[in-house]
């Protein structure tokens, strides 16, 4: 009996061998996505409710490019993609740094305000997300 189930195993094992392996899929025009990020970390400074500290906010940050074929032109504006991020934590209260909801607002309006700058700039919302990977304040 152990026999057989071992003749069985063979066979079985044979045929998955010899059949074709399967087709490689079609190329697909699928846009890629690719992340971008800024090297080194963005330090700025934000609103505070007191006059007698100055707060400051270090973000590492990705960008999530729609296609890979907008990545030279982030490369390319990278200066003004970096003045419109300080802008938008520039304008921010203490209570919106400091707090979760605050923070995903925060990554909302940057998101709306480099659509907006890169589709005057090369004609397309080339960014699809903005992620938060390091977000530290003072």
């Amino acid at each position: 009996m152990k026999n057989l189930y071992a003749v069985l195993l063979l066979l079985l094992s044979g045929a998955a061998l010899a059949q074709d392996p399967p087709a490689a899929a079609p190329a697909s025009n699928k846009p890629k996505i690719v992340y971008y990020g800024f090297d080194p970390d963005i330090v700025t400074n934000y609103v505070t409710s007191g006059q007698k500290s100055l707060g400051y906010v270090r973000v590492t940050m990705e960008l999530m490019i729609k296609d890979e074929k907008f990545l030279p032109m982030i490369e390319h504006h990278e200066p003004m993609i970096l003045n419109a991020i300080v802008g938008v934590f520039g304008k921010e209260q203490e209570d919106a740094i400091k707090s979760l909801t605050g923070r995903e607002e925060i990554r909302l309006k940057i998101l709306k305000s480099l659509n907006e700058l890169l589709t005057k700039e090369i004609g397309a919302a080339a960014v699809q997300d903005v992620l938060f990977t390091k977000y530290l304040y003072q």
